[in-house]
């Protein structure tokens, strides 16, 4: 089954799906790019590992312990050395849980140069004191010093937006575009009712931009990930929340799906 958006799906930032939605993205952008590039460029695949903090809850335990067995265990043990009390308190960790990040590199092939990166940013990415987030902000300092352009796709609507001088317009989700160390910066609003634009993927000079057209991405992986069978969309999409606009919008978009299920 086709998505129902015409764009961006914000059920796809479900923390099960956005995993696979980041990395099949990624994918799908440099096989989409890379007929339109050559011979002279490359996309190229870049993998990077972070690591988040999750927090395992703890289930309580129901089942009765054989009484019996335990007291005879005890006692032996006992018979045979001092018996050490339990701990007072007991409490969790979080633990760390890999994440794989991936860019999408635009090299020339003679000189291997670095030309453009395009960065889909992920849940971390947006975290202000996580360290993808400080790596990300860095990041787009090296590019820029170093005359990269910087494709940056954010299609979250939770986290931090790039901190630009020009106040940005209440949209769920952007596309922003730095050529290289310009202090311009251009932008795409994307709202929920609307395809995507095709975007400009900037080159070297003389070369002119190649078109990357991102609705027909997403279309595209959502029929091949199946993500209509993975997605409830009885529920409400995941936070944060839906404008109230948007929030009515999708609500009627989603009833003939809501009726099939």
């Amino acid at each position: 089954m086709p998505s129902p958006f015409p764009g961006m799906d914000p059920y796809l930032e479900a923390s099960h799906i956005w995993e696979d939605f980041h990395a099949s993205l990624a994918s799908e952008v440099r096989k989409q790019l890379a007929p339109r590039l050559r011979p002279r460029y490359v996309a190229v695949l870049t993998p990077r590992v972070t690591f988040d903090e999750v927090v395992i809850e703890e289930r309580p335990y129901s089942a009765k312990p054989d009484v019996s067995v335990y007291r005879l265990r005890e006692t032996a043990f006992a018979a045979e050395t001092d018996v050490i009390p339990p701990p007072p308190i007991t409490g969790r960790v979080a633990i760390e849980e890999e994440i794989r990040l991936y860019t999408v590199e635009i090299q020339e092939v003679a000189s291997g140069r670095l030309v453009t990166s395009i960065e889909i940013l992920s849940p971390v990415n947006k975290r202000p004191g996580h360290e993808a987030f400080d790596q990300h902000q860095r990041k787009r300092r090296d590019l820029a010093r170093g005359y990269v352009h910087l494709l940056e796709i954010d299609l979250l609507r939770a986290g931090r937006r790039w901190p630009l001088l020009t106040p940005l317009p209440a949209a769920p989700y952007f596309v922003f575009l730095q050529r290289g160390c310009g202090a311009r910066v251009e932008i795409w609003p994307l709202r929920l009712q609307e395809s995507i634009p095709v975007v400009p993927v900037p080159l070297l000079e003389p070369d002119s931009d190649a078109p990357l057209d991102l609705s027909l991405a997403i279309r595209t992986l959502y029929d091949e990930a199946a993500y209509d069978l993975r997605l409830d969309y009885r529920q409400p999409p995941p936070k944060p929340d839906l404008s109230s606009e948007d929030a009515v919008w999708v609500d009627a978009l989603l009833q003939p799906v809501k009726a099939q299920s």
